[in-house]
């Protein structure tokens, strides 16, 4: 297990999203308390209206204290050191953070929230030629770049003492770089990002880049197919350069449990006594409602309530021109297993959602056959270091 410090600026951020949690948490309890007090469809006493009234002023002071206690801690622990805590795994822990609230840590400017960067054998890069050169000593024309899921990063492409990127690397003669970023943010807004920090990489790349491929697992496919989309709208020389992608359980059509997520939304917002608590729904991410239904563009969320829009309203995106695209889907069931498991999928994604099918001939992504691969018995997570998906990328990246 890796170990790291948690410094300063980590508990400064953690103790931000208490004093939020804490003020989100008397809302509901405030919510909840008025609903009690005032039934649905009935008229409401004057008896009514002063106990709402009294304890309304209980509530706001309860905020107010956690405000002004908040603020106290987080100007305390500014004039502290790096704190010397030891915390193992803290970087997969703020991975996950980042994948359930990380849009709320990024809007409230929490220095917990992860910049998106480049990364090689677990240092950032920079876009910088000269720094490059240091980094990376190994350096080629070929790059290869793997881009994590929700709630990950970019260490966890190693699984079972085994990791696509390294092993494909060493076979292939590439230079593997690996993206770590706030899978809480909207898919498009991080796609926008990547494309622009692309751009630099390429252009600042110390030798010049012959071919990247790419190779994605979760909503990384998303995020990448999205950076694809707006790099070649902007003519950027980067898609020029882009040859293969690979989509390893990739939700191209959304999964499964988060269109059952936002139905639970609604069901408690139609039902007058459990209304508060939708807020308890609400607090995931864009990244995750992202994922309804595979939302790749700005459009795609822009002017609508994330979590009243059950209807699939994407912009349609084909797989990009000029680029040789494969996926992989998994299911937990075995091979000639019957139709309900194939559509259960990895246990997160349906086999279908991960070949890009749908019944929509636009929004059908028509993946050629021999692009497309199922490995049964093995989940979402099992994508990482199955040895069936090594071989099959290596056969379609010597092709």
């Amino acid at each position: 297990m890796s170990k790291k410090r948690i410094k300063a600026a980590d508990l400064r951020g953690i103790t931000r999203l208490l004093t939020d949690a804490t003020i989100g948490v008397t809302d509901l309890v405030e919510a909840m308390h008025r609903r009690i007090v005032h039934p649905p469809f009935l008229p409401s006493t004057p008896i009514q209206h002063l106990i709402t009234g009294i304890s309304g002023f209980t509530f706001k002071n309860v905020k107010l204290v956690t405000k002004l206690v908040g603020s106290g801690l987080d100007k305390s622990l500014g004039y502290l050191p790096d704190a010397g805590i030891s915390l193992e795994n803290k970087g997969d822990l703020l991975a996950a953070l980042n994948g359930v609230v990380g849009d709320h840590l990024e809007n409230t400017h929490n220095p917990l929230a992860i910049p998106m960067n480049f990364k090689y054998q677990g240092t950032t890069i920079s876009t910088d030629a000269a720094e490059l050169k240091k980094t990376v000593p190994a350096i080629n024309g070929k790059i290869l770049l793997l881009v994590h899921g929700l709630c990950m990063n970019d260490t966890q492409w190693c699984r079972n003492g085994h990791d696509h990127g390294q092993a494909l690397a060493k076979e292939l003669g590439l230079t593997p770089i690996y993206l770590h970023y706030n899978s809480g943010r909207h898919i498009s807004t991080n796609g926008q990002l990547l494309n622009a920090m692309l751009e630099q990489l390429v252009r600042h790349w110390p030798v010049p880049v012959d071919e990247i491929v790419m190779v994605t697992h979760s909503m990384g496919g998303l995020v990448s197919r999205s950076a694809v989309h707006y790099g070649k709208q902007a003519k950027l020389t980067w898609t020029k350069r882009l040859k293969k992608i690979i989509f390893l359980g990739t939700p191209h059509h959304g999964a499964p449990l988060e269109r059952a997520g936002n139905y639970i939304d609604l069901i408690l917002e139609a039902t007058p006594y459990a209304k508060p608590f939708a807020r308890l729904g609400k607090i995931r991410s864009a990244g995750i409602t992202d994922l309804r239904h595979g939302n790749l563009l700005d459009e795609d969320w822009e002017g609508m309530d994330r979590f009243e829009s059950p209807r699939d309203q994407r912009m349609p995106v084909p797989l990009p021109d000029g680029t040789v695209c494969y996926s992989i889907a998994a299911t937990t069931g075995k091979e000639g297993s019957d139709r309900p498991v194939r559509i259960a999928g990895d246990g997160l994604v349906s086999v279908k959602s991960a070949l890009g099918q749908h019944k929509e001939a636009d929004k059908n992504l028509h993946f050629k056959s021999s692009h497309t691969s199922i490995v049964y018995e093995n989940n979402h997570m099992d994508l990482l270091d199955c040895r069936e998906v090594y071989e099959q990328m290596m056969g379609w990246l010597l092709e």
